[in-house]
C-alpha cells in the first residue's frame, strides 16, 4: 500500500489512554500548524471508539480555537453526553500542551429507511480529462513563496483534479468543482475508516472558494486563511478509491470572514456528504490586531 497513505491510516487509528481517553500524532503536510482536516478525523475516531459500533455517525460540527503543534501528540477527551433510543452524541476537546485546541460534537444514528432525496449533481469534465492538480502546482513552484512550496512538494494521500483554472489574481465567480479520490486501496473495506478520511479530506480547498471572488491567491501567499469553524452532514456511504466531486461555492465574505459550502457526490452522481466552514481571511497587508 502507499506509505503516505498507510501513515495517514495510522494517524487516524489512535492509541487508547483510558477509556473516554485517547492519543494522536500529527503529520508534517508542510504547513506551520497541524492540518485542521488531520484534527477532524482524529477527533471523529475519537468519538466513534466510544459508540455502540451500530450507530453511524450522521453529523459533527467543530471549532478550531489555536494552532496545533505537529512536533507534540494530541490528545482527545470524549465526553458522552447522550445514548438514546436511535441517536448518540459525543462531544470531543482535543488538548495540546495543556490547552484546548479544538472541539467537536458529532451525532450518531441506528441506520432506518426513510423519504430518500438529493441535488442534482453538477455537469463538469470527468477526472480523466482534467491534469492532476500537484503535478500542475509543482510545475510552478518558482513562483510560490517559499513556506508554501514545501506543501506541494510533499506526498499526499489524496489526489485531486480542478475543473476550474481561473487566472492567478483575477476575481471570479465563487464557485469550485474538485474531484478527489485516495491514491490507494485501503488494504480493508473500513466504513468508520472511510468517514474519517472523508472528514479529513473535506478540509482541503473549502474555505479557498471564499478568495475567488476577491482574486486573492492563498497559493501566492496575498491572504491568510485560517479555519474557524467546520460543519458536515453524512448521507450515504462512502468508497474513496473511488472519484468524488466537491462542489464549493462561497455565498459570502464579510468582516475578515470566509463562509463556503461543500457538497461531495460520488461517481454515480449520488450525495454523499455536506459541509460548510467559515474561516480567518484576512488580506496580507493587513496587520493582526
Amino acid at each position: 500500500m502507499n506509505q503516505v497513505l498507510a501513515d495517514v491510516l495510522r494517524l487516524l487509528d489512535l492509541e487508547r489512554l483510558e477509556i473516554n481517553l485517547f492519543r494522536g500524532e500529527s503529520r508534517d503536510i508542510g504547513s506551520p500548524q497541524v492540518f485542521g482536516g488531520q484534527v477532524l478525523g482524529q477527533a471523529l475516531m475519537a468519538a466513534t471508539r466510544t459508540v455502540d459500533p451500530a450507530r453511524v455517525v450522521h453529523s459533527l460540527h467543530a471549532y478550531f480555537l489555536r494552532r496545533g503543534d505537529f512536533n507534540a501528540p494530541i490528545v482527545y477527551e470524549v465526553d458522552r453526553s447522550r445514548d438514546g433510543a436511535s441517536f448518540t452524541s459525543r462531544r470531543v476537546v482535543a488538548i495540546q500542551h495543556g490547552q484546548q485546541i479544538f472541539h467537536l460534537s458529532a451525532s450518531f444514528q441506528i441506520p432506518e429507511d426513510g423519504p430518500d432525496h438529493q441535488a442534482t449533481p453538477p455537469e463538469v469534465t470527468p477526472p480523466e480529462e482534467l491534469p492532476d492538480l500537484t503535478e500542475t502546482m509543482r510545475r510552478h513552484l518558482d513562483r510560490l513563496p517559499e513556506q508554501h512550496r514545501r506543501y506541494w512538494e510533499l506526498p499526499r494521500p489524496f489526489e485531486f483534479r480542478s475543473v476550474e483554472a481561473g487566472a492567478e489574481g483575477e476575481p471570479q465567480p465563487g464557485v469550485r468543482h474538485v474531484w478527489f479520490r485516495l491514491v490507494d486501496r485501503l488494504p480493508v473495506d473500513d466504513p468508520v475508516m472511510q468517514r474519517c478520511l472523508l472528514a479529513y479530506v473535506s478540509d482541503h480547498h473549502l474555505l479557498e472558494t471564499a478568495t475567488l471572488p476577491h482574486g486573492l491567491s492563498y497559493q501566492a501567499g496575498d491572504v491568510q486563511l485560517a479555519s474557524i469553524d467546520h460543519a458536515m452532514w453524512f448521507h450515504r456511504p462512502i468508497a474513496l478509491d473511488q472519484w468524488h466531486l466537491y462542489a464549493l461555492v462561497s455565498p459570502s465574505s464579510s468582516g475578515a470572514r470566509g463562509l463556503a459550502f461543500g457538497r461531495i457526490f460520488d461517481r454515480a452522481g449520488r450525495l454523499v456528504a455536506s459541509t460548510a466552514q467559515e474561516g480567518l481571511m484576512r488580506r496580507k497587508s493587513v496587520a493582526p490586531q
